[in-house]
């Protein structure tokens, strides 16, 4: 596979525009997100079984070494290399046998001391036994012929084959994860090597969520005369993680300025972060915005340059952080993933990582209309014959239109000032998140 060189241009092209209009740019806005968001307060230790998706709040040591002794990495016979006389083949007399999780019996002769070579014998063992004293190596069963007692061999091994030594993956003290650190099965696994069977994390984040707009009625009911089903709760509070953040509040709201605000005060003092849905444009009927204004709203940003999304907003309240995403449910669900995830990541202290961001081969020729920067959703259907993933899409972006959202792996990135990228031209994209 060929290497790709990465598309050298500033960000992802949505700030050549609407600089007039003071929308910021994708990674503008991601930056201002990890400057103003602190992390929240609170930890809790949990057992490991239950600390899948939490982020550590404190490093994790290595308790012990690890593996704790000397032991076989297969199964086979533990012999004495050094003690092979000759070019072989070698006829080895099995002693003893060990299996995982004992010591086993090695049968020695009169004044043989445990410490002495096994000259001219093998102990059966198999995997993670512990190596008996004398033994350097250990011969896969496969590469020997048994008969009755004894063993040949016809190829010399070499000294530690086959054997995992005391402390060669941790030793204590060891630093095996940092704080801030998401905790996967992976992770998991790791912390119960290192003998942790319960590690400090933070605690979770408490999430509440608001769709505003007349028009919703919940997805089964019966449609009233000018109404939709509302798909921007169940979508969003689906897309929240769970095992870290809380969703105490998910609720619809109508578009009456007063109850609104009132609706918003108590849903901040019950959250760490509040999401809306719709009402943060600049249209008569959009109220999330001034009502939040009204209550002391500390913007972070207004805006961004992007198709679709343009208008979402972030902004803090007290302790409370707020991300207002636009009514339309390409609309929500595209910054949800490109400004939501993160803001997620900055509230629980989980360490940056390197973005998810990658360069794909565009299976068709891409036209935009020059302006900001248009997030295209996209299906990835293969690879060229240099091994680079092959991203299909639409010929345009329809922010309300879900029936292919549901297709598409993530969206390509066109940047503002591209009229059109030829098939076969790489572009930025970003996968959806997985659930």
């Amino acid at each position: 596979m060929s290497v790709v060189d990465m598309i050298e241009r500033p960000g992802c092209g949505c700030e050549a525009f609407d600089h007039q209009k003071k929308l910021i740019s994708i990674d503008e806005a991601l930056a201002a997100i990890t400057e103003a968001v602190p992390v929240v307060d609170g930890v809790e230790v949990l057992p490991l079984m239950q600390a899948r998706g939490r982020v550590l709040a404190e490093p994790v040591l290595a308790q012990a070494l690890a593996p704790p002794f000397d032991n076989s990495a297969m199964d086979g016979y533990a012999i004495s290399s050094a003690s092979l006389q000759g070019n072989g083949p070698w006829q080895l007399e099995v002693v003893g046998r060990i299996t995982a999780g004992s010591v086993g019996t090695v049968a020695r002769g009169a004044g043989q001391a445990a410490e002495q070579e096994l000259a001219g014998q093998a102990v059966r063992i198999f995997t993670g036994a512990p190596i008996p004293a004398g033994a350097d190596a250990v011969v896969m069963q496969e590469a020997v012929e048994r008969c009755g007692t004894c063993i040949t061999l016809t190829e010399r091994p070499q000294a530690g084959s086959h054997i995992r030594r005391s402390g060669e993956d941790m030793r204590p003290g060891d630093l095996v994860l940092e704080a801030g650190c998401l905790l996967g099965s992976r992770e998991i696994a790791a912390c119960a090597a290192a003998g942790q069977g319960s590690v400090t994390v933070r605690r979770r984040i408490r999430v509440a969520f608001l769709t505003t707009g007349d028009e919703l009625t919940p997805a089964g009911e019966a449609l009233g005369q000018a109404q939709i089903w509302d798909v921007n709760t169940p979508m969003i509070a689906s897309a929240i993680p769970a095992n870290a953040f809380e969703v105490v509040s998910h609720s619809t709201a109508a578009d009456d300025p007063v109850r609104l605000q009132a609706h918003l005060e108590e849903l901040l003092e019950q959250s760490d972060l509040l999401i809306t849905t719709g009402g943060v444009s600049v249209g008569e009927a959009d109220f999330v915005k001034p009502a939040l204004f009204g209550l002391g709203l500390d913007q972070v940003f207004s805006g961004v340059a992007i198709k679709p999304g343009k208008p979402v907003t972030c902004g803090r309240l007290a302790a409370t952080t707020w991300l207002g995403l636009p009514g339309n449910p390409v609309s929500a669900f595209v910054t949800w993933s490109l400004f939501g995830r993160h803001l997620l990541r900055c509230l629980s202290g989980e360490t940056p990582t390197a973005g998810r961001r990658r360069h794909v081969v565009l299976g068709e020729i891409a036209r935009h209309r020059p302006g900001r920067c248009e997030l295209r959703p996209a299906s990835l259907t293969g690879f060229d014959g240099m091994g680079r993933e092959i991203a299909r899409f639409g010929a345009t972006t329809h922010s309300a239109r879900l029936s292919s959202l549901a297709k598409a792996d993530g969206v390509i990135f066109i940047p503002g000032d591209t009229e059109e990228i030829a098939a076969g031209g790489l572009a930025e994209f970003l996968p959806f998140p997985d659930c």
